[in-house]
């Protein structure tokens, strides 16, 4: 058919005039049924139906019209109705009336639904509101401000702030933020709904605390962060030897306000004093400030066991304070010294938080860390950070060692999953973010470990041993090591706890081959032994013999490493099941030029600590025997293995072992390489993928 001819077809048989009648009818009806049915009470399912054979009619309209004509006889089939048969003009009038009064009540009808729907959101809108907000219920604790005359009186405030964390963080109906995210806050800002938006909470805890000898004042207050309405106060005025209440009644307080029930274990538990001493709760809340500081620094460690051993000898019977013991105790192993001391310390500890309160949180969280990191039973460890997340579901650190156990047996994905989800829970915790920058910096995703490291940083801009280490991925991932020389030379001259400053101090300037800097950074030090970035304690003569050795003064070097060689000899005795330590002894003998035995401390290493065990200390000990090798004279066994443990991940350290492409450009250590066609095929190459699953 023509098209002309189709359309003029449509406009006589009036299809066009039946398809706007029928929608308008059709949506003055809807109008009409969505006001009618609700006051009918009747279900949901039939308005559906209603508006589906509505839909349904409209192509079924179009279609009679097209077949059918209204003639003064009625209806008859439109082929067989000659033009002058159709319903007159004046009829037609009539129709197109009808239409328009449709219309026009199809618009009343809207614009009545639309003021009645307006009016019910304006007025039910506040009840939403709070009825959101309390089904939300998250609560960020800010720091306490101290309103002490005494100003060193802040650890007290911060210790109460921590403690009523710790204490919501026994309510599995609550979602508590760690005091990691909130340190840099102030104490009563004025943006509390950016606050609460960055933290993902909707509630936030202010408050206050004012010591004067054993009279302590606390007054808290709970705000909804968006209204900035005011849901509790309350004001303390208690005595020492009665504050340990105090964090309890809040917790309490705080679950009323948001309607959240506790099981009479979770009552039990916020209900439960530490102890009844005040003098060891104050020492408690010292190590406490040590314990959690950000920079893991073995004098903080050191400082933290030492408060709560005091704290202990007040009151044998302080079960959290034997639990927080143990766990500084497992890091202080860890990180510096694995002795078989702290080993039994920590175990000891652990067991009797448990003994004297079989149900605390923080006594199994002790008990995994030590399975963890002293017995490499992951198992174990996994075992009981699930009982210490029950006991404590909002607790940071459960989530966060449960990542890192992950991580260390190689599985990265259950790893990295784990460390965005407690990141969800716990958006501005530093030391999840860290960890998490850690992972990617083990795994050669030098991009996304900057990323990570930086939000660090603007966390915490004073930390400088992250700033440090940000400077060194810099380094592995563009090669250059200004970065790191910058970092160090912002510090202030006098800052160099446990000698981490002159170790990079050092190790920067031997990789720019300039041993007099080197040698400056060494005589600048105080300390005798300065910690390396693997944990190892290195003598300083140690280190200037490797001054020596870029120097080209052989013989000087090996005096050096010679009056070296008790320390690190004793350092392994101490902790003979320490693979890193074999590692360093096994390097230490290899430039002293005793080969079989620097062998013997390479092979030793990777056998206490086998990659399929611990994918990150393992990886260590294999770059560690990697240079030894390289200077045994083993050069293709070297090579061989560097090409390899390019590709695998964590052989990538901020100490001399690491092996990158830019620690193999730069780095002193792999200069007997140099001239060797294939280890500069492979640092004329890009760097490998880092494979894993």
């Amino acid at each position: 058919m023509d098209p002309a001819i189709f359309f003029t077809e449509l406009k006589r048989r009036k299809v066009y005039r039946v398809a706007v009648a029928y929608a308008i009818v059709a949506w003055l009806l809807i109008q009409a049924t969505s006001i009618l049915f609700p006051t009918f009470e009747a279900p949901s399912w039939v308005m559906k139906v209603f508006v589906t054979a509505v839909i349904l009619g409209f192509p079924v309209a179009l279609i009679l019209a097209w077949a059918f004509d209204l003639t003064p006889e009625g209806l008859k089939r439109s082929d067989e109705v000659p033009q002058t048969q159709a319903i007159a003009p004046k009829a037609g009038k009539k129709w197109t009336a009808i239409i328009v009064a449709a219309a026009v009540l199809a618009t009343s009808l809207l614009a009545f639904q639309f003021v009645r729907t307006r009016k019910s959101l304006t007025t039910e809108l506040p009840k939403q509101t709070a009825s959101t907000a309390l089904q939300d219920k998250s609560v960020a604790v800010l720091p306490f401000e101290n309103l002490s005359s005494d100003k060193e009186n802040a650890f007290f405030a911060q210790g109460i702030q921590d403690e009523i964390i710790t204490t919501l963080s026994r309510i599995s109906g609550l979602r508590v933020i760690s005091r990691t995210s909130t340190a840099h806050y102030n104490s009563a800002p004025e943006n509390l709904a950016e606050i609460a938006q960055q933290l993902h909470v909707s509630h936030v805890l202010e408050g206050s605390v004012q010591k004067a000898g054993d009279q302590v004042h606390i007054n808290v207050q709970l705000i909804q962060a968006e209204t900035d309405a005011h849901l509790w106060a309350q004001s303390y005025d208690r005595r020492l030897n009665d504050i340990f209440s105090v964090e309890g009644e809040v917790a309490k307080s705080i679950a009323d306000s948001l309607r959240t029930t506790l099981s009479p274990q979770e009552k039990a538990r916020v209900e439960a004093k530490p102890t009844d001493n005040p003098d060891a709760y104050v020492i408690y809340l010292r190590a406490r400030d040590y314990q959690t500081r950000p920079d893991n620094l073995l004098q903080d460690f050191r400082s933290a066991i030492n408060l709560y051993e005091q704290a202990i000898g007040l009151d044998p019977k302080f079960a959290l304070a034997h639990a927080r013991l143990s766990a500084s105790t497992s890091n202080l192993y860890h990180f510096y010294e694995p002795i078989e001391p702290w080993k039994q310390k920590a175990h000891a500890e652990a067991l009797e938080s448990l003994r004297l309160q079989p149900n605390l949180g923080e006594g199994h969280l002790a008990l995994g860390l030590y399975h963890y990191y002293m017995e490499s039973d992951y198992d174990a460890a996994l075992r009981e950070l699930g009982l210490a997340g029950n006991a404590l579901p909002n607790d940071g650190d459960v989530g966060l060692y449960t990542a890192a156990i992950e991580r260390r047996r190689g599985h990265w994905t259950e790893a990295l999953t784990a460390y965005l989800r407690a990141e969800a829970i716990d958006p501005r915790n530093s030391v999840m973010l860290y960890d998490a920058s850690q992972t990617f910096f083990g795994l050669r995703d030098w991009h996304t470990a900057a990323e990570r490291m930086d939000r660090v940083l603007a966390l915490f801009p004073d930390s400088f041993n992250v700033r440090i280490q940000r400077a060194y991925i810099e380094f592995f991932w563009k090669g250059a090591t200004a970065p790191i020389k910058a970092a160090v030379e912002s510090l202030p001259p006098n800052l160099d706890p446990d000698g981490v400053v002159t170790f990079a101090r050092w190790d920067v300037s031997l990789m720019n081959r300039d041993a007099v800097a080197a040698e400056k950074a060494l005589a600048a030090c105080q300390l005798d032994t300065v910690a390396s970035q693997t944990g190892v304690p290195l003598p300083k003569s140690y280190l200037q013999a490797c001054v020596d050795l870029v120097r080209g003064n052989v013989a000087k070097a090996r005096a050096e490493f010679e009056a070296a060689r008790p320390a690190i000899e004793k350092t392994v005795a101490n902790s003979p099941q320490d693979g890193v330590r074999h590692g360093q002894l096994g390097l230490l003998y290899a430039f002293l030029g005793r080969k079989d035995d620097a062998l013997r401390e390479g092979q030793r290493a990777m056998e206490l600590k086998p990659i399929s065990h611990d994918v990150i200390e393992g990886a260590v000990v294999e770059d560690f025997y990697t240079l030894i090798c390289v200077y045994v004279g083993e050069k293709d066994k070297a090579i061989s293995r560097i090409e390899r443990l390019l590709t695998v991940p964590f052989a990538v350290d901020y100490a001399d072992e690491s092996v990158t492409l830019s620690d193999l450009r730069q780095r002193w250590e792999w200069d007997p390489l140099r001239n060797d066609p294939r280890f500069q095929k492979i640092i004329a190459g890009p760097e490998p993928k880092t494979w894993y699953k």
